[in-house]
């Protein structure tokens, strides 16, 4: 405290501070510290190679060496070989592997390469209604869209006057991206991993060491008022709207932050949301 910019006396000053809340959980997570990701043991960044003049115009051959195990990733992961376009070595990168994919398997990338499991080519080259996976969302970002195990993104429709193509992402939300974006055919593997119960706490214990200090989560509901918006009172409820405006301060900004609408769809938005899930 600066005595000449705050001549308020000192007791009123203690009091001040013993009246400010405790900063909570979200707060805390903002500052990393026991909140970073456990990121040791990972195998590194799995993407597509660079975007080069071999995969712009035709394709390039590689080798998928080994399938492996990546900690704190449900899917398994790829080594896959290629020849170095430049200079005499081999280029070792690391794909997310796709269902059906083999150690000793060739794969193909770029613009002429076939649609075959595996195989990563520009979306515009793919016919509507492919199965894929590992999109790009910008061109040469080398994969961030449908990338966790057993997800794909289907391929609806393209628009070749304006150089785009509408996909279906696994949320079930359509997103319209350029055709030079790539993606892998096929889906991720290792799905239907979420279909068997963890069963235990043990469980769950070891499935999120590997991942971050998530678990276990205590409700906001089941603490004191000092700890979270919604702790305190006789019975654990809320007590106000769960709903948070976007500029709330971070202590407050707990909930459904900026909701535009809550609760169960209902009328014809619900029936249209139930035939989007079925297909």
């Amino acid at each position: 405290w600066d005595l000449k910019m705050d001549p308020a006396p000192l007791s009123a000053r203690c009091e001040l501070l013993y009246k400010m809340g405790r900063v909570i959980r979200t707060q805390r997570k903002g500052a990393g510290s026991i909140f970073r990701s456990h990121t040791h043991h990972r195998q590194g960044a799995a993407q597509f190679r660079s975007e080069d003049y071999a995969e712009r115009n035709g394709y390039i051959k590689g080798l998928v060496t080994e399938l492996i195990h990546d900690s704190g990733r449900g899917a398994p992961l790829a080594r896959v070989s290629f020849r170095d376009t430049i200079r005499y070595a081999k280029q070792k990168e690391t794909f997310i592997a796709a269902e059906g994919m083999y150690t000793g398997q060739f794969l193909y990338c770029g613009k002429k390469a076939v649609l075959a499991i595996g195989n990563v080519l520009p979306v515009g080259s793919m016919p509507e209604g492919t199965i894929v996976c590992n999109l790009e969302s910008k061109v040469g970002d080398r994969g961030c869209l449908a990338r966790a195990s057993g997800d794909y993104a289907i391929i609806v429709a393209h628009n070749p006057d304006a150089n785009i193509t509408r996909v279906k992402l696994p949320s079930g939300a359509k997103k319209i991206i350029p055709s030079g974006c790539r993606a892998m055919v096929g889906q991720i593997a290792g799905g239907g991993r979420t279909e068997k119960p963890l069963l235990k706490a043990g469980v769950a214990y070891h499935k999120y060491k590997a991942k971050r200090n998530a678990w276990p989560k205590v409700r906001g509901v089941a603490m004191n008022p000092v700890e979270h918006p919604h702790g305190g009172g006789n019975h654990q409820h809320i007590g106000h709207a769960s709903t948070v405006r976007r500029d709330a301060p971070p202590g407050k900004k707990v909930g459904l932050i900026a909701a535009r609408r809550t609760g169960r769809l209902r009328g014809q938005k619900g029936l249209l949301a139930a035939k989007e899930k079925t297909g």
